[in-house]
């Protein structure tokens, strides 16, 4: 309601500063669109201050909302008065407009870093009372993960273990078997509609690739559960191996097709932004088009290539629905990947589930998961800039 208010009343001033005056013509520097532009914005400013004013106020007392309504209203009026003395006087406008729109996108840029720093200050406070009550060692570096807390005295089997080790494992086996899958069959799908895929061809399989990036995850769970998990079991008998109905080497393979557009996508991207010259150049001293794709094209485009991996890698770390479909829950330490395991995304999901205690060590370990998945997904876009930074290539 707030948010249409405001917009509306922008318009409204827009128009009102944009529409003609009576003998007045148009200034040669201004055009009469920059002075209903520059109230426009002046209003979305004023309104916008106005609401973090009135919200922080909200927050010491309870405040009624039509004080924020006619202070928007006053700072459309306003606005809209300014723009028109600035019309009437012939004066400029359009760098009021660009001091407008640079304060708009800084405050822009500002509430995204503030709302992540909010975000991790949470997860970091939470976590911090976690670690208070188990100490990080035992974290860190224990073998067992069953956040089972007993709820008599008397009760059995129900001590609590937070080892991180097994969702580690389970999420790094997961990761590596997809990475597996999507690395190769990504970068030879970009090297073909790159370099030798026409471009009527390239211009039909691009977007249905960058299409199936969109699919959500739970189809491709489906499909795990219900086509490839009873596939590998059957195969399995049939070799003398045993096979859960839930495994890891499912979970992965069907997450390695999810990660499939991610590489190709990024990695012709690259490839196709290396300059022709490179190319003309190559095959001009004799090289053949397939090693002029090995020796040239792709080691100029691999800072992007490196890059789209790292991401998917990232991608893969993150990914919650395939693995409690196709993965289970089982938190066990294995390099098998026959066998049930879990990652850490969806140990957080269970942790959180159902009505649980918000100073309980099982909820709060959850946060700790968290936090911990934050600085492993960071240190691997981190990586990904650096490659992309040191390898870059640049050509004038």
């Amino acid at each position: 309601m707030i948010i249409s208010w405001l917009v509306g009343l922008a318009g409204l001033a827009f128009l009102a500063a944009n529409c003609p005056m009576r003998k007045l013509a148009e200034a040669d520097h201004t055009t009469s669109a920059f002075y209903g532009a520059y109230a426009g914005s002046a209003t979305i400013v004023g309104g916008t201050l106005a609401a973090v004013a009135w919200a922080l106020i909200s927050m010491l007392a309870v405040m009624p909302s039509w004080p924020l309504f006619i202070a928007m209203t006053a700072a459309a009026v306003a606005s809209t008065w300014h723009a028109r003395q600035l019309r009437f006087k012939k004066k400029r406008a359009r760098y009021g407009f660009e001091k407008l729109s640079l304060f708009i996108i800084t405050l822009a840029a500002v509430i995204a870093i503030l709302t992540t720093v909010g975000i991790i200050a949470s997860v970091a406070v939470e976590s911090v009372h976690f670690f208070s009550q188990v100490p990080i060692n035992d974290f860190l570096f224990g073998t067992l993960w069953s956040p089972q807390i007993a709820i008599r005295e008397d009760q059995a089997g129900a001590g609590g273990a937070f080892g991180f080790l097994p969702l580690l494992s389970g999420t790094m086996l997961i990761t590596v078997i997809a990475m597996t899958v999507a690395t190769p069959i990504g970068i030879m799908s970009a090297i073909y509609l790159s370099e030798f895929a026409s471009p009527k061809t390239r211009a039909r399989i691009k977007p249905v690739l960058e299409m199936l990036a969109g699919v959500p995850t739970v189809v491709y769970g489906f499909f795990a559960v219900i086509t490839l998990s009873p596939i590998l079991r059957d195969l399995g008998e049939s070799l003398g191996v045993t096979v859960a109905g839930e495994s890891a080497l499912a979970a992965g393979l069907v997450m390695g097709v999810m990660l499939i557009p991610f590489v190709a996508s990024l990695s012709e991207d690259a490839l196709f932004a290396v300059p022709e010259s490179l190319r003309q150049g190559a095959l001009g001293l004799g090289s053949t088009r397939f090693e002029m794709v090995i020796k040239v094209v792709t080691p100029a485009a691999l800072p992007g290539i490196v890059a789209g991996i790292l991401l998917a890698f990232s991608r893969a770390v993150g990914e919650t629905m395939i693995v409690v479909m196709a993965a289970g829950a089982s938190a066990n330490m294995t390099a098998n990947p026959l066998e049930a395991v879990t990652t850490i995304t969806v140990q957080i999901v269970t942790l959180l589930t159902g009505d649980q205690e918000f100073d309980d060590p099982k909820t709060l370990a959850a946060f700790a998961l968290g936090l911990t998945l934050f600085f492993a997904t960071l240190i691997l876009n981190m990586l990904a800039l650096h490659v992309v930074r040191r390898y870059q290539e640049r050509y004038d």
